[in-house]
């Protein structure tokens, strides 16, 4: 049999304020990766806009809307799937979502996904952080099914969540999207352990675009986009705060024989999760 063979590209950007900008720069580096023959191009979290929360409704967009309209010709005239890592989108009455948009090489919008675990953190003397104060939480987990792969889509913090990618997996992804914009602070300690723990636990592969360096208004970001194996290994990693495409050629098949190797999605027991937790002790 044939193997099932996907080059993949992850792109780190050094987004800002300044949306063409952004968007001028995002496009040269897609071009880049489909240079480079990747077919699945995925680019960062905020990958139009990273700058003060206080524009989020100004620089929020409807979806469809300007920003997808022109990536989708990208993704039309280079026949790729694009994945936008994320973008503010406005919704009627509520705050905006911080939504991930999966296109076709036809152009279309194949999926939406509004990142559900927003970045709420408290970390003395390092980082403090509400992004609920600004953006509207999503409430739907989404996995699209492709013709050759089926990838679950997730944001950033979510990563902190394993039973998010569970679900993802149980309903049958085989590449979980991860683009993220990760604080510089914690990055150094946790991104490299969790990008990979997720790989590992579900015997998936996994996409992860970055954000890398700081911002004219003082947004640190950690970098390292990362293109990691079922089994935990990297295959690709950015480095240093320049734009940067980093692509792997996935074999798909791999996904497979690794969950037959160690079958943890056959010897989970929902059931019992579900029963209440006995605690002892005084």
């Amino acid at each position: 049999m044939k193997p099932r063979m996907l080059t993949v590209a992850a792109i780190q950007m050094n987004s800002g304020p300044d949306r063409d900008q952004n968007l001028e720069s995002a496009i040269a580096l897609i071009e880049l990766a489909a240079d480079e023959g990747a077919t699945y191009v995925q680019v960062p979290e905020y990958f139009n806009y990273l700058g003060p929360a206080r524009s989020f409704n100004d620089v929020a967009e409807p979806i469809p809307g300007p920003t997808t309209t022109r990536m989708a010709a990208v993704a039309k005239r280079r026949r790729i799937h694009l994945h936008l890592g994320s973008m503010l989108e406005r919704r009627d009455d509520e705050r905006p979502s911080n939504t991930s948009v999966l296109l076709g090489s036809t152009g279309s919008i194949l999926a939406t996904y509004r990142k559900t675990h927003l970045f709420d953190v408290d970390v003395p003397g390092a980082v403090t952080h509400r992004e609920s104060d600004d953006l509207s939480a999503g409430e739907e987990l989404v996995v699209a099914r492709l013709k050759r792969f089926t990838v679950g889509l997730s944001v950033c913090f979510d990563v902190r969540f394993p039973e998010l990618y569970r679900e993802l997996t149980a309903n049958g992804a085989d590449v979980l999207a991860i683009p993220a914009a990760f604080n510089a602070v914690t990055g150094r300690s946790h991104w490299h352990v969790l990008v990979r723990s997720r790989a590992i636990e579900n015997h998936a592969f996994v996409v992860a675009a970055t954000q890398a360096g700081v911002t004219s208004d003082g947004i640190a970001t950690f970098g390292h986009a990362l293109i990691v194996d079922p089994w935990g290994v990297i295959l690709a990693e950015s480095s240093g705060d320049e734009p940067q495409v980093i692509t792997a050629t996935l074999d798909l098949d791999e996904v497979s024989r690794r969950r037959a190797q160690i079958a943890v999605m056959r010897f989970r027991r929902p059931a019992l999760y579900r029963r209440p937790v006995r605690v002892v002790g005084a």
